[in-house]
């Protein structure tokens, strides 16, 4: 075999996996003695070693922690709540050194595993280069994170609060970054970073509504239509409040009985999101969703809305109260998948539609091997969640593994995703025509 045929020869992709870093940074390091920057490191590595994330994350032997010269990264393995709740334990635990002035950088990306020259664990790929820009983009006492962590904080009732949109920061060689601010009872910084103050026009968003999209002079129209229809409504009302109010009641009964009507062990499993850095790996999103969709509905108990009543909603509706009670389910299912390489991330939350409230939530890092494991567990989740008894049966089925193969389940996925497109594209033709 000459040259040109072995290099014609595909090289092995590399062994990437999901990992939640932190970036930990000295304010100013280069600016102190010799002896202050032993002093501050020494201190640094025992506040972060005495934190609980730190602790139980080594105990559980998933982490790797790398010394960067004036700081550190760790790097998680289980959720990304890890680096923001240890960058609260250490902005906590700063509070008693005050000499020591950092700041952190969170984000969430893939990773590839190695060992460095004192054959050491150390970690490489664009997940460290994210979080390092992210980071840059701080100040002193600044908790920053990527807007990909934002998203999936937000999730989360708890966070939301916490989470400040700065929008996008301008980093080396001109590349931008969309970072969020995280603080709270006085841990974190909430000023400004210099760098966005800096940027003509910087303006701080003001809540968490920034995080599903910006705002644009578009948004400013939809917000100004708006209000000119409730002012017509108000009008409308003020005409002929007579009428509205002899109808209420009959309406509001209505209502309550079409809810009464809706089984409790009825759940619609809504389109999944594709945070893929690749836009091309949508069909794998769709093939997890169907899957699990179709776990679902080998529980006899359970009423399993079909995906092509739910396909034409978004992966993630603000209105879900009403798009249950369009579909007559008490339960909704949202979920959101990341692939890269061999490493799969799936985030899932069970919601009542009723109070909008979460039930349960997970995410699940897993290879592309041992994606099936994630389909059943995320079902299992949920009989156990509604109280739907399973059978001996219907556990064999719902823990089935196709294929130990996964090139053939990825082509598995391709060929579903376009099935269930041309169903889709075929059912739409058919209710143009009616």
């Amino acid at each position: 075999m000459n040259a040109q045929d072995r290099s014609a020869e595909p090289t092995p992709d590399l062994q990437l996996e999901i990992a939640h870093i932190l970036l930990i940074d000295v304010v100013g390091y280069s600016k102190l003695l010799v002896n202050e920057q032993i002093e501050a490191l020494q201190e640094l590595n025992q506040i972060v070693r005495n934190t609980e994330c730190f602790c139980a994350a080594e105990a559980s032997g998933k982490l790797i922690r790398v010394p960067t010269g004036d700081g550190m990264a760790l790097a998680f393995f289980h959720s990304p709540e890890e680096p923001v709740r240890c960058a609260l334990e250490i902005s906590q635990a700063l509070q008693n050194h005050p000499v020591i002035r950092l700041r952190m950088g969170v984000h969430s990306g893939p990773v590839n595993r190695l060992r460095d020259v004192s054959d050491k664990a150390n970690i490489a790929g664009s997940g460290i280069n994210v979080a390092q820009r992210v980071m840059d983009c701080g100040d002193a006492g600044h908790i920053l994170l990527s807007r990909h962590v934002a998203d999936d904080l937000s999730e989360y009732r708890h966070w939301r609060p916490c989470l400040h949109d700065l929008g996008e920061c301008e980093v080396k060689h001109g590349l931008r970054v969309h970072v969020f601010n995280l603080y709270k009872d006085g841990l974190g910084n909430p000023e400004m970073p210099e760098k966005l103050r800096q940027r003509k026009g910087s303006k701080q968003a003001p809540g968490l509504r920034q995080i599903s999209a910006p705002l644009s002079s578009k948004r400013v129209l939809i917000t100004g239509l708006l209000v000119a229809a409730i002012g017509l409504v108000i009008g409308s009302l003020f005409f002929f409040h007579r009428a509205p109010l002899a109808r209420a009641p009959a309406s509001e009964a209505a209502a309550t009985t079409a809810l009464a009507a809706i089984p409790e062990k009825s759940i619609a499993v809504l389109p999944f999101e594709n945070r893929s850095e690749e836009k091309a790996n949508a069909y794998f999103a769709d093939g997890i969703q169907d899957e699990i969709l179709t776990r679902l509905s080998k529980i006899a108990e359970l009423k399993v809305i079909s995906r092509t009543s739910t396909q034409h909603y978004k992966s993630a509706p603000e209105n879900l109260p009403e798009i249950a009670r369009q579909l007559g389910v008490a339960h909704i299912l949202e979920g959101s998948v990341q692939k890269s390489g061999d490493a799969v991330r799936v985030n899932v939350q069970l919601i009542r539609a009723a109070t909008d409230s979460h039930l349960w939530a997970d995410t699940f890092d897993r290879k592309l091997t041992d994606i099936f494991s994630v389909e059943s567990e995320v079902a299992k989740a949920i009989a156990d969640r509604l109280r739907a008894k399973l059978t001996g049966q219907e556990e064999e089925l719902i823990a089935a593994k196709p294929t130990d193969n996964p090139d053939a389940y990825d082509a598995y996925l391709r060929g579903l995703a376009y099935i269930l497109k041309t169903q889709i594209t075929t059912a739409r033709a058919l209710g143009a025509r009616k």
